[in-house]
Order: C-alpha cells, then structure tokens, then sequence
C-alpha cells in the first residue's frame, strides 16, 4: 500500500527545487555523503583501510534504501540515521564483509544528521542566492522603468504626497540587496562541521580525532568549528532568523502589490494568465494569488523562527525533544521562501501598470495632496505657522465646497500676494514635488548592481 502523501499544496507554497533539497531523498543523501567524506577522510589518516572506502561509498546512494522503512524504524529508534546506518551496513556487507566494519567510524548519529543538514543547507542557500538575485534584477529594471512614474503615497492607508512607482519599487528593491548581503556574511558560520563523536570529545578516535576533523571538513567544503555544536545551535538559528526577515521583506511587498491592485485602486497588477486568479462562481474576478503566497508565508514564518528560538536552550551534551523540534521547522521555513520568492519573482518581472489610473487616483482629493507644497513655498515667505493655517483654511474650503483645491487658492488674496498662476500651476503638478525619488531609484539599483 502505497503511503498517503501531502502534495495538494506544494506547487503553491514551495519551489520544486526547494522542495527536492528537502524531501526524503534530500534528507538521506546529506547523511550519506557525511559517511562517504568521512570513509575518505579516515582513510587520508590511516585510520581505515584505502581499500574500505570505494565500498562504502557505492553505497551512500539515497537511491538505494527505502524511505517508507526507514520512516517505520525512525518512530523506534529515536532519529533518522540510526536505521539509515544500520541499512547502509547491511548493504556494504553484501558484497564487502569487511569494509562494513569501517563504517561510521567514531562518529554519532547527530554528527551524520546536522552535518547532513549543514550539506542540504548549503544547496538551499544556493538556490536562495539564485532566486533572491533574479528578484534584484526584475526589481531594478522596474525601478528604472517606472523612475518618474508620479502616483499616490499613502501613509496610514490615505493618499499623502506624490511618489512614484520607481521609488516604492526601490525599497522594496534595497530589501533583498541586504538579504544577498547578509546570506553571504551567513556562509563561514552556518556552513560548518558537526563532528564530535559520542558527547563532543571525539575519544573514540584517540589522536587521530583531530587530524579526521580536518581532512572531513576539508571532503565536504566545509568550516572546522572551534569545537562541535551538538546542542549549541545559534548557527541554525541565526539562518532561521534570516529566513524570517527574507519572508517578512516578501510579506511587505504582497500587501504593497495587492492593495494597489485592488478594484477601487487599480494602479498595478500581478501578470494576467488564463486561469489566474479567478473565483469559482464570479467570473470578473482577478484575484492577487501571488501576494496571497507572499503575505501568507510571511505570516508563518514567525512561528516557525520562534520555534527555533524556543528549541535553543539544549540541555547538557545532547539534547531531548529540542533537537528534535528543529526536523521539520527549518526545512519548512526554507521551503516557504522559496515559494514567496518565485511567486514574487513571477509577479515582479511581468508587472503591469496603469500609468493613466495613477495620475487618475492623484486627482481625487482634487490637488489636497499637494498642500503641503504651497503651505512649504509660502512658509518661505509669509512664515511657518502662517502659511499653515492659510492653506488649512483653503483645503477645507475645498473639501466642503467640493472644489479643486487651485480655485480656491487663486480667489484667495492673501495666497494671490504671494503667488501667481505660474507657481500655484507648478506647486500642484505631482510631477515638481517628488523630491529624491529619483536618486533613491538609482542607488538602490546601484547598490544591488554591485552586490
């Protein structure tokens, strides 16, 4: 009978990539080439015979073991490479009796499993690296493109003072530039050895421990650690927290895309697809499913970090349970974001904008948006407190007389003294006051560009 599996959602949430890194193959080709780098490093000191280490590694093929029984000896033994090393055994031993023998030598079974790990790790934050750089470069094309795009900023969800789309799409830009950043300062911490043998002192393997260390560490690419991290696991943590921010950052950016998408904004959208966010029984629909990806991984994450944060206080040399709760947590924060990632990489390098509906939307509070404008030009002139209560006066005159906000500052005498119809036309094009946005534009795709 073969076991139910959980797919339905994968496609939606995770990237395939991700996905293979972390399945149960994923899982046992990490342990199994910690026990083939360690046959080898073994026998570069001597400690095992040269002639061991072609058996052993023939066989830490993930390809060659059964996931459905080792997940039934899993639930008896407590982890996932006891059973697996006991298989590996058996399978050495069929052809090579002897080479058995050299099998995990003076290692335990954390080492195989977070060493194991640190390996899918790695290929994870390739795949991170990847995808995060794709997303730099489709967001700084489009904060090039749209550089002097005026629309509406909103501050507490109501129209402010003009921006433009190359701006917002700039910060969301600087965001994953500083992410790049830090996965690289992440690397020499993260991608580290775990190897220490029974409770940490390596005794197992007398004076050779140290000189095995290193020729491991040097097998997988890996850094030698100033001692094993058995139930030290601020490295895995500080990755988990890193994840965090990575979805949080994503997060930002749905809400961003799907607010501006809505019917009454209609400003940006995600990329149309025959089939894309439609509803089951309203056939208008056009439903911002990727943001819905973005925010909804954002939203879990949290709790996925906070379990990790939680499982920290490892107690002694080896933990009970804590460890145990890292498993499946940090696999599926990795997951998440990958899936946030390609969602906001779709929606990003196809997006489509409404220039016209912009320019439409700064309109409707009929030029109130560009009152602080005039209120800064005739502060200069008439001073601070003055031309504030001025120009307050005439936006409510505006409001309630339901006017545009330039007929009421031209039949205003004391703003007429000031300024004549050149100005006021000047002071309330969106197009005059968008200040630095321009320059925020290019030193964010600067700065990606040179990351």
């Amino acid at each position: 009978m073969n076991r139910p599996s959980n797919q339905l959602f994968d496609a939606y949430f995770t990237s395939a990539e991700m996905r293979a890194v972390f399945s149960d193959d994923g899982r046992l080709q990490g342990m199994l080439d910690f026990e083939a780098a360690l046959a080898r490093a073994e026998a570069r000191c001597g400690m095992i015979p040269q002639a061991a280490v072609g058996p052993i590694e023939a066989a830490c093929k993930a390809e060659r073991y059964d996931p459905n029984a080792l997940a039934q000896a899993i639930a008896i033994a407590g982890n996932s490479a006891i059973p697996l090393i006991k298989a590996l055994g058996k399978c050495i031993a069929q052809d090579h009796a002897e080479a058995e023998k050299y099998v995990h030598l003076g290692a335990t079974s954390q080492d195989a499993m977070d060493t194991g790990l640190v390996l899918q790790l790695r290929q994870a934050i390739g795949l991170l690296e990847k995808d995060l750089t794709r997303l730099g470069d489709a967001l700084a094309m489009q904060a090039e493109r749209h550089v002097d795009t005026p629309m509406s900023g909103r501050t507490w969800l109501q129209h402010a003072t003009p921006v433009t789309l190359g701006m917002k799409i700039a910060g969301w830009l600087g965001a994953i530039t500083r992410h790049r950043e830090r996965l690289q300062a992440i690397k020499p911490r993260l991608l580290s050895l775990q190897f220490g043998g029974a409770s940490g002192s390596l005794a197992a393997l007398g004076e050779q421990a140290w000189p095995v260390s290193q020729a491991l560490a040097d097998e997988l690419a890996l850094t030698l650690p100033e001692q094993p991290w058995h139930t030290q696991r601020d490295r895995l943590v500080e990755f988990a927290a890193l994840l965090g921010m990575i979805a949080g950052s994503l997060g930002k950016l749905g809400p961003d895309l799907s607010l501006l998408m809505q019917t009454d904004v209609g400003e940006v959208f995600e990329p149309s697809a025959p089939g894309k966010g439609g509803s089951s029984t309203m056939p208008h629909k056009r439903n911002p499913v990727g943001s819905a990806v973005m925010i909804s991984a954002a939203t879990r994450a949290p709790g996925l970090v906070a379990t990790l944060l939680s499982a920290m206080p490892q107690e002694h040399e080896r933990s009970l349970g804590l460890w145990h709760a890292e498993w499946e947590t940090l696999p599926e924060l990795c997951c998440l974001v990958s899936g946030s990632l390609q969602q906001a990489l779709n929606a990003i390098a196809d997006l489509e904008v409404d220039a016209e509906r912009m320019l439409g939307n700064l309109e409707q509070t009929r030029g109130l948006v560009l009152a602080e404008a005039v209120s800064i030009t005739l502060a200069q002139r008439i001073g601070r407190d003055a031309a504030h209560h001025l120009v307050e006066q005439c936006c409510k005159r505006a409001v309630a007389e339901g006017r545009h906000l330039r007929g009421v500052l031209a039949e205003n005498a004391e703003v007429r003294s000031e300024l004549n119809d050149a100005e006021l036309d000047r002071l309330l094009d969106p197009a005059f006051y968008l200040g630095q946005a321009r320059r925020w534009v290019e030193r964010a795709v600067a700065e990606h560009r040179a990351t």
